[in-house]
């Protein structure tokens, strides 16, 4: 028989789970049910935080994309397996043959650099005139040219000295940005495996997304689900292909006025044109750099060109692109692509802006809700029941 004393007693309190007989337990089960989601939350977020930079960057591209893939998944007779792949494929094309052709024009003037410094070193080298030139600095320079690279033989002592005094620092630098060039190729490859699910899946996700915003913001989330897609769409159309336009124009006119290494600096123009007031302080410094080494017809016809281009650009094709901008303030661009490339890395370049953007416009956003609210007019009072 059971012993009566090893029986819990009738108003005995239990962790977990359901209670008959009126019995409390100490934990809730909806509180139990709460600390268990956050835990698996948190767990989630430890273990896929490595994730989170690709999965970002490719909800950034799903999102400024999404129209055209519409259009691609219509074409397609609502297969969204197959749209998704063309869209995949289109993408890799836009960033990896770009990335190609920069890379093989930098390589072939790196050569050129390489062989100019081996001559330089052969037979020595003349101080530029547009050095001897420069104001004020002008004598010095020309003195420490003479005395440091323009012998024979002097360049290779220099670079004698300087790698041999930091060949560790050399050889970390090195060891590092192989290592940055594969977490990023890895990175870019989670980035593309994650967007062709957004693509596949998007509509599903989007569905479950509302249905949790409504839930949570009842009353702000139509305005806020409209405002994501607007602030994506803009922030990349309006600051990435446009920069990219910029940097390949300028870099054609760099060829033309005659610039050594045009495809670097246009490369450099079009990262510079990510920020405000980039791509101009960009050819406004060649544009010098042409007048003081003699070539003054050059530089300023690549002035008066990089300045007509940069209105036509402003005023007339980032309106249409962008269509309706949210002109973001130069202080959250500036955090945004410093932050994002310092915590994010290269892709940071381009999920920072997005994520400042948004702040800005939800802020917007709420501050024109605030005012709507201060504007509306008192109701009377009611008069009180007659009796």
């Amino acid at each position: 028989m059971t012993d009566p004393r090893s029986l819990p007693p009738k108003d005995q309190l239990r962790w977990l789970g359901a209670v008959p007989s009126g019995r409390v337990p100490i934990v809730p089960l909806i509180a139990a049910a709460r600390w268990l989601l956050l835990l698996v939350v948190i767990a989630g977020i430890y273990f896929f935080s490595g994730f989170v930079v690709p999965v970002l960057a490719a909800l950034v591209i799903g999102f400024a994309t999404w129209p055209l893939f519409r259009d691609l998944t219509r074409l397609c007779d609502g297969n969204t397996k197959l749209s998704a792949s063309i869209a995949l494929v289109c993408i890799l094309l836009f960033l990896i043959v770009p990335m190609l052709v920069a890379v093989s024009f930098a390589l072939e003037e790196f050569r050129g650099w390489f062989s100019w410094l081996v001559e330089a070193n052969r037979s020595g080298v003349a101080v530029p005139p547009w050095i001897t030139a420069l104001p004020m600095v002008g004598d010095w320079l020309t003195a420490q040219w003479n005395l440091h690279v323009g012998p024979p033989g002097a360049i290779g002592e220099l670079i004698q000295i300087v790698s041999g005094a930091n060949m560790g620092n050399i050889y970390r630098a090195v060891m590092t940005a192989g290592g940055e060039a594969f977490r990023l190729l890895l990175m870019l490859l989670f980035m593309m495996i994650a967007l062709f699910f957004v693509y596949k899946d998007g509509s599903v996700l989007v569905e479950q997304i509302d249905l949790v915003g409504e839930r949570i913001l009842p009353t702000r989330w139509a305005r806020i689900s409209r405002i994501v897609p607007a602030t994506i769409s803009s922030t990349v159309t309006g600051m990435t292909l446009i920069a990219i336009g910029e940097g390949i124009v300028l870099g054609v006119a760099y060829w033309i006025a005659g610039v050594p290494s045009p495809a670097i600096f246009g490369v450099i123009t079009g990262v510079m044109a990510l920020i405000p007031g980039g791509a101009p302080l960009s050819f406004t410094l060649i544009s010098i750099y042409l007048a003081a080494s003699g070539h003054l017809v050059e530089g300023a016809a690549l002035f008066t060109w990089g300045t007509v281009e940069l209105f036509i650009v402003d005023k007339t094709l980032r309106p249409r692109l962008v269509g309706g901008p949210i002109k973001l303030p130069f202080l959250p661009t500036f955090f945004g692509l410093v932050g994002g490339v310092k915590t994010m890395g290269f892709l940071g370049l381009f999920i920072g802006p997005v994520l400042m953007a948004l702040l800005v416009a939800i802020w917007r956003e709420w501050l024109t809700e605030l005012r709507g609210e201060g504007a509306r007019p008192a109701e009377p009072p009611s008069e009180p029941p007659l009796a």
